[in-house]
């Protein structure tokens, strides 16, 4: 089992909305409230956290992190988590994201409930399998809301007494 808090002095740690219910998506997919629920059930361990990976425009070969906290609330999925630092990849997109260049989440899944619509699917259950930091999200509104950066300081700067 990987120690989130050993790694965390060495992470990015970020949150915001991987997918937003009721919101059609680019490619005409609606999700509805509740469609992770079952997935949560199932896959939610005994410190009541589910790890789910976290990829980088869905490359499955180089994970760059875990989310450690997903939740279906009234707006959508939050997922929090955290980029672990140290290899070109991850240190890269963690200076994009800080940046604000990237901020995009988007959702690698298997629908196991849906209805076909004239435009799309209403997708009402839903197999998690991932949670990917992207570009250019099929939800435009599925973003990076908070970054949590360790290496910047809340202290106030000291003053000089010259």
């Amino acid at each position: 089992m990987i120690d989130v808090k050993m790694i965390g002095a060495q992470a990015l740690r970020l949150s915001g909305y991987a997918s937003l219910f009721d919101i059609r998506d680019l490619g005409g997919d609606i999700v509805r409230r509740g469609a992770f629920a079952a997935y949560l059930l199932k896959n939610t361990n005994r410190d009541s956290t589910p790890k789910l990976p976290m990829l980088f425009g869905h490359e499955t070969k180089e994970p760059i992190g875990i989310w450690t906290r997903v939740v279906e609330d009234k707006t959508g999925l939050f997922v929090s988590g955290e980029i672990f630092l140290g290899t070109q990849t991850a240190d890269r997109l963690a200076r994009l994201v800080k940046s604000g260049a990237i901020s995009g989440l988007s959702i690698g899944y298997k629908p196991t409930r849906m209805r076909r619509l004239k435009a799309g699917r209403e997708l009402l259950e839903i197999d998690l399998w991932e949670v990917s930091i992207v570009a250019f999200p099929m939800l435009r509104n599925a973003r990076i809301t908070q970054i949590d950066d360790p290496q910047i300081s809340t202290e106030p700067p000291l003053r000089s007494i010259l």
